[in-house]
């Protein structure tokens, strides 16, 4: 684990981010949770912009404020392509509202990195996982 972490302030600091985790809530977090969580509000602000979002904290966490290698190593860090292909890719079932849901979220969450970091940066956050 310390050779991500040392990666991820590598790359913290080679994109001039800026990270930062603030509590928000304890509830439930994804539609099928059965348990609720910690939920974070992240921010990651970088030379080129800004991008906020809410951070369901893993359930095995409770009680530590996510470090930047627990959220960026969750990000979406490639374009999906089309809905079908994004169904084909992670086996969902084309038919479904929620998909169709999920498939926007991580659309979105990909326009953001897409916005605040070069296609270079980019790369680098890819290999964090």
């Amino acid at each position: 684990m310390e050779n991500y972490q040392e990666q991820v302030t590598k790359f913290l600091k080679d994109t001039d981010t800026k990270f930062e985790a603030k509590y928000f809530a304890y509830a439930y977090y994804f539609p099928q949770d059965k348990e609720q969580r910690e939920i974070y509000k992240i921010t990651l602000k970088t030379p080129k912009g800004s991008y906020t979002f809410k951070f369901g904290q893993s359930i095995a966490s409770q009680g530590k404020k996510p470090t930047p290698y627990d959220v960026l190593s969750c990000l979406t860090k490639y374009d999906v392509g089309s809905f079908e292909d994004f169904c084909g890719e992670f086996g969902y079932d084309t038919d479904r509202r929620t998909t169709k849901r999920i498939f926007k979220a991580v659309v979105k969450e990909w326009e953001n990195i897409s916005r605040i970091y070069t296609t270079e940066q980019i790369a680098l956050l890819q290999e964090i996982n």
